[in-house]
């Protein structure tokens, strides 16, 4: 059964704004990215999602299929971003089965809650090179195709969009190695524009605040806390939602978006302004600095170090 339209995708979009078009992302079985690939594939668009896991990244693209009747969706598992050989033979493939590759969604990346003191350099290797070594390979392996399509398509430029996010702005307690690693990669995508936009390719960062129901999520933020207690420290309100994601991606993908180049759209409520107020890796009454002079971070937090990362 399709996931229901009003859960990824608003009503403003028109059906088929991205008939023909090809999109290519990686991480594409998780909540933000799948959303992203529902909306577009919705919209006219057919996909290639990648990711670490065969089982879950093959039912992932048949779930995503069912959102448009004749869509294509294929899903190619196995692949570690951390890997070029595997990233550019899922290109190639991408570009052999649906014809073409005209946008990139660069969106696999790894986090968990770790102060220094406790972040090892291993720890602190592996999210940079998932998140930044990862982006940067999906740049090498997909640029070729998105030069191709800009050619064939001038008054449609092709997109590359890297999902980041906004803790390096302000900096953020027990998330230095996800700082680090985004940082880099909003760094990449202002190269990217630079070097790319001439040959017909937009490139942008994406930043997601507290997305609701997500894996990052479960990570970041303590169980025991109600969703009012968790959104206190965001003007909006209220955290977000995979369809705020996909909404933003849809216009940056857009004809809309066409002239934004080479910056970073941040979807978050205005969260990252007083981030301070955001509790990460956090229980009640933990309050800076306090917590971390005492040693204590919330035990009610999923732990996904032991677990294979997208």
């Amino acid at each position: 059964m399709a996931v229901p339209r009003s859960e990824y995708l608003s009503n403003v979009w028109a059906d088929g704004i991205f008939a023909n078009r090809v999109l290519f992302i990686t991480g594409g079985a998780g909540s933000i990215c799948s959303a992203q690939t529902r909306a577009l594939v919705h919209l006219g668009a057919n996909a290639c999602i990648i990711g670490r896991s065969v089982e879950k990244t093959e039912a992932a693209a048949k779930q995503i299929a069912l959102v448009r009747p004749g869509s294509k969706v294929i899903g190619i598992g196995g692949v570690d971003v951390r890997n070029f050989d595997l990233l550019k033979a899922a290109a190639d493939r991408c570009v052999s089965e649906l014809g073409a590759i005209d946008y990139v969604i660069a969106g696999a990346a790894g986090n968990f809650i770790a102060p220094i003191s406790s972040l090892s350099p291993n720890a602190f290797k592996t999210v940079i090179d998932i998140d930044t070594l990862g982006t940067y390979n999906t740049i090498k392996a997909t640029i070729p195709h998105l030069v191709a399509s800009a050619k064939g398509n001038p008054r449609s430029p092709s997109r590359f969009l890297s999902i980041s996010a906004t803790f390096h702005y302000t900096g953020m307690p027990l998330q230095a190695h996800v700082s680090a690693a985004k940082a880099a990669v909003d760094s990449l995508m202002g190269s990217l524009a630079l070097e790319y936009g001439p040959l017909g390719v937009t490139a942008n960062s994406l930043a997601p605040g507290a997305i609701a129901g997500t894996e990052g999520m479960q990570r970041l933020a303590s169980s025991e806390l109600t969703a009012e207690e968790s959104a206190a420290g965001i003007p909006s309100g209220r955290w977000g939602t995979v369809r705020d994601i996909a909404d933003a991606t849809v216009f940056l993908m857009s004809d809309a978006g066409g002239y934004v180049n080479g910056t970073t759209m941040v979807v978050d409520g205005a969260g990252w302004r007083r981030q301070g107020g955001v509790a990460v890796g956090l229980d009640t009454g933990m309050e800076y600095p306090g917590f971390l002079l005492r040693g204590e971070i919330s035990k009610n937090l999923k732990d996904g170090r032991k677990e294979a990362k997208l």
